[in-house]
């Protein structure tokens, strides 16, 4: 449709299991996935900043395997949204200054290296910045991080380290859009002028850490990430996230999508949608017998979209 904003799709990491192993050609070279992911998607999330603080000549490297006009979300590394931490991924000098709990975690560290974790976090992610090709920052929240003043303050606080980036929040606690509290989340993203992410999930009235889908746009970014409705492995004890986002979604699964997707869109300048059900499913017609469930996913809902006239 003339004039509507573009949906943007891609896949959350570029370098899975299922997707090292289903999606790039047999012996492919690891060097050369992101280059070769780019020649299919134009847009990315990048997931291993989550685990370790990314150094800035790996993040240049992204920036020169991928062409004019890609975009890659990079999520925030989880001392930056309050996750456990190993004090040992820390550069060496951080790592001396925490405080960690008995069993080498970081344990509340003060305002001011949490902050500092912040700063070189950014100014690693500069090649891209440079290259026009950094999206937003994902927030992806942990369970216990729920709708209390404590939670809004760090929010608040985390949006002013963040600067002129785009910060995009995802939650993973009910509580902040249960029916009597959706309306303040939403205004205090808008407020401070952070992106609120919408998910598909699988659904329960009882699991804390499931939130409902609500699809809204509280900045100049829609962002969608589909992570599977598998209730069955959603919270297995010992489970890997493999199999807890181990989905594959159906053509009318997706189809269900694409009012919402205009809809978003329409009230945005940019807009994304993103698989992380980074597992595999079997498939006849591909010479390994299985598929990357993400890719796929990817690649029929452009279709859908596509043949919607949303593009």
């Amino acid at each position: 449709m003339a004039g509507l904003t573009p949906i943007r799709i891609g896949t959350c990491s570029w370098a899975d299991e299922a997707l090292s192993k289903y999606f790039y050609p047999p012996k492919f070279p690891a060097k050369e996935r992101l280059a070769y992911y780019a020649e299919f998607f134009d847009t990315v999330e990048v997931d291993s900043t989550y685990y370790r603080l990314p150094d800035e000549s790996l993040v240049q490297g992204w920036a020169d395997r991928t062409p004019d006009g890609f975009t890659m979300h990079v999520k925030a590394f989880g001392l930056m949204t309050r996750h456990p931490v190993k004090a040992e991924v820390l550069p060496e000098d951080l790592r001396a200054a925490m405080p960690v709990d008995e069993r080498g975690r970081v344990d509340r560290p003060p305002r001011e290296l949490r902050g500092e974790v912040f700063r070189r976090f950014l100014a690693a992610l500069e090649p891209l910045r440079a290259a026009g090709k950094l999206g937003g920052i994902l927030f992806q929240l942990p369970s216990y991080v729920v709708f209390k003043d404590r939670s809004f303050e760090y929010l608040e606080w985390a949006r002013e380290q963040v600067g002129d980036d785009t910060m995009l929040v995802e939650f993973r606690h009910r509580s902040w859009l249960e029916e009597e509290n959706v309306a303040e989340t939403l205004s205090f993203l808008e407020r401070t002028g952070a992106a609120y992410v919408t998910v598909d999930a699988p659904k329960s009235e009882t699991a804390k850490n499931l939130i409902p889908t609500v699809p809204a746009v509280t900045a100049d970014l829609a962002y969608v990430r589909f992570h599977g409705r598998n209730m069955g492995t959603w919270n297995k004890r010992g489970g890997s996230a493999a199999e807890r986002f181990d989905y594959l979604y159906s053509d009318d699964e997706l189809r269900e999508w694409v009012p919402t997707l205009h809809e978003l869109a329409g009230e945005a300048q940019q807009a994304y949608a993103f698989f992380n059900n980074n597992s595999s499913s079997a498939d006849p017609d591909n010479p390994l017998g299985r598929i990357s469930q993400a890719a796929d996913g990817a690649f029929r809902l452009r279709k859908l979209l596509d043949v919607s006239g949303l593009s």
